[in-house]
């Protein structure tokens, strides 16, 4: 692409805007013109001069779409367009003790709601190695949940497990980044005090459900297990 033909693609925007702006017009021409993960992003005098703002600007937009992955720098290549790492991307703000206790509150819900809600990809993708390998992992755990306490290491095997059944790579990558958040808000004391409850659901019994249930009947479980985690929050 020449330069006449980027300048008409980018069109000249108001100075005042400054690095918001052109940020903002760089994904849209990258968009418009069908760029792919890859492909060369035009160099920074270009861009300055199509523009009509400095390459100092220009610099502070691209390192801007660095940060969040949508641009790379390749040996021979200069800029290109990357995809981006969304995960990888989130980890850098998963901070627990920046994050205040609204913002940890939703999540902690959130994961718990995505655990009830993903019945239906694992009873339709488990294998029964899958099955044998759950009940390899509860072996080792006490004979009910602990609804008092919250084991990371436990919940790492068996919830992990649980998401890789799921077969939904974003999903397993989230689970990575939550279970230390998850951790981390049960040591924090923002949960309320922990609510006694004579009969849930264990890991075991999950296992069991999985194995000779159906997918209403597993998230059934799922939320039983983890009612009185719910209740410790509302």
């Amino acid at each position: 692409m020449d330069l006449l033909d980027l300048k008409s693609s980018l069109k000249t925007i108001d100075n005042s805007s400054l690095v918001d702006r052109v940020e903002e017009k760089l994904v849209d021409y990258l968009i418009e013109n069908n760029f792919k993960a890859g492909d060369s992003i035009p160099k920074e005098i270009e861009l300055a001069n199509s523009l009509g703002v400095s390459r100092t600007v220009i610099r502070e937009a691209l390192s801007r779409l660095r940060m969040i992955g949508l641009v790379e720098t390749k040996k021979k290549k200069g800029a290109v367009l990357a995809n981006p790492d969304l995960m990888a991307v989130l980890e850098k703000s998963l901070i627990p003790k920046a994050l205040d206790e609204d913002t940890l509150r939703d999540l902690f819900e959130f994961r718990l709601v995505l655990e009830i809600g993903m019945a239906d990809l694992i009873m339709a993708r488990v294998t029964k190695e899958d099955i044998e390998e759950l009940k390899t992992i509860v072996a080792v755990e006490p004979d009910l949940s602990q609804d008092l306490a919250f084991n990371i290491e436990h919940e790492t095997r068996f919830h992990g497990k649980l998401y890789e059944i799921t077969g939904n790579e974003t999903m397993k990558k989230f689970q990575k980044l939550l279970l230390p958040l998850f951790d981390y808000v049960h040591r924090s004391g923002l949960l309320g005090k922990p609510v006694s409850k004579n009969k849930y659901v264990s890991h075991k019994g999950i296992v069991h459900t999985i194995e000779h249930g159906s997918a209403e009947m597993l998230r059934n479980a799922m939320r039983n297990h983890l009612e009185s985690q719910f209740a410790r929050l509302f």
